[in-house]
């Protein structure tokens, strides 16, 4: 997938001589997190948030708040996935992207690179949500993925959405089946089914069950 027509060049980064009231002014122009900051001889050298930049004293020079400049970047040619790992490590709404000899080329806006995500086939495509959770050394993607399929069922796209106290939850997308007989394979196997977005004959039978139950008891 090229990036490089997802790059934006219509902010010049500012330079360590501007004022900060240079860099306040464009906060309250745009609705960028971060203004990329460079020295006088075009090499940059980060970004500045725009919390920090409306604490300092406008009249002063970017270059005596240089400690608040934050280094982080993307390559020309880094994989979307990692961009957007960026964005999210570096809490942005812009990332600059320099070439390999460190030239800043310009950035990318996160709305362009979410809207790359929607367009996978985890989004995109028709199928069901899964997510279930085992020991951390107890699952297993290959043991997953043969769950999924020996139900007749293909996955579309699965990540570890959560791992806390050596249990990990991953959530699935699944295409071509329904979940209630994966759901069951996936319990046989000692995973935890947390949730299904379909209808649980599994659950919903133990739910039955247990309405007669009562109503027996209490007769």
């Amino acid at each position: 997938m090229n990036l490089s027509v997802y790059i934006i060049n219509d902010i010049k980064p500012l330079e360590l001589e501007d004022k900060i009231s240079d860099i306040q002014l464009l906060f309250n122009q745009l609705t960028y997190s971060h203004i990329p900051i460079r020295n006088k001889d075009g090499i940059y050298l980060g970004c500045m948030s725009e919390t920090d930049a409306h604490c300092y004293n406008g009249s002063k020079e970017i270059l005596e708040y240089r400690h608040a400049i934050e280094g982080f970047f993307v390559r020309q040619n880094t994989v979307w996935l990692d961009v957007l790992e960026a964005f999210a490590q570096n809490s942005t709404n812009i990332m600059p992207v320099l070439n390999e000899k460190n030239n800043y080329l310009g950035y990318y806006e996160l709305n362009d690179i979410i809207s790359l995500f929607n367009e996978t086939p985890f989004f995109a495509e028709a199928g069901s949500i899964l997510i279930v959770e085992k020991g951390l050394i107890d699952y297993s993607f290959s043991e997953l993925s043969q769950i999924v399929e020996s139900n007749d069922g293909k996955i579309l796209g699965a990540f570890i959405s959560k791992i806390e106290k050596d249990v990990v939850q991953i959530t699935l997308k699944i295409g071509n089946t329904g979940l209630n007989d994966i759901m069951q394979t996936f319990r046989r196997y000692s995973y935890n089914v947390i949730s299904g977005h379909e209808e649980d004959s599994y659950l919903e039978n133990l739910k039955d069950r247990s309405d007669y139950l009562n109503k027996y008891l209490n007769m």
